[in-house]
């Protein structure tokens, strides 16, 4: 996948983490706390937006960074590992129509929602390698290091934005 800003991240991470889904079909219902167009103001005064719409009852489609030219798109459906519920992503390309190319498609995050903030942090390649082969040794992986404080990277906080 070519190198293009993602996702809802700390820091926001650059391509796709893995090649494996932790949940093939997606089996959680949506949560709605999790609809709408959220933002952040990055430290340089940009702002950010995160679209999150349902795609189904149990899927939803996710735009960042919402309203650019660079905007990736992705399914997501929520999973839990380790009792901790996770929001899977499955990115399938950008707005300008190309797809992800080289397997990584993967990205998994803890978040909340408290009030109008969303809360979300990225689970840490450097605890989880990014070279899994499958579902079952990704989710091993999450469960063994599940007390590791950085099992997910630095929180990124947004704002809903009232209608």
């Amino acid at each position: 996948m070519k190198k293009i800003i993602l996702l809802i991240a700390c820091g926001i991470l650059v391509g796709c983490d893995y090649t494996v889904p932790l949940e093939k079909t997606p089996s959680q219902n949506i949560d709605p706390a999790l609809m709408g167009l959220w933002q952040r103001t990055k430290p340089d005064g940009q702002v950010e937006n995160l679209t999150v719409l349902p795609l189904g009852p149990q899927e939803y489609l996710v735009a960042f960074p919402a309203g650019s030219k660079d905007a990736m798109l992705a399914r997501a459906c929520l999973c839990r590992v380790a009792d901790k519920p996770l929001v899977q992503l499955e990115w399938i390309g950008n707005e300008r129509g190309e797809t992800v190319e080289d397997g990584r498609a993967f990205q998994f995050a803890a978040y909340t929602v408290t009030g109008d903030a969303l809360t979300v942090r990225m689970l840490n390649t450097d605890v989880v390698s990014k070279n899994v082969k499958t579902s079952q040794e990704l989710a091993e992986a999450i469960t063994a290091n599940k007390g590791k404080p950085n099992l997910f990277k630095e929180e990124t906080i947004y704002s809903k934005v009232k209608k």
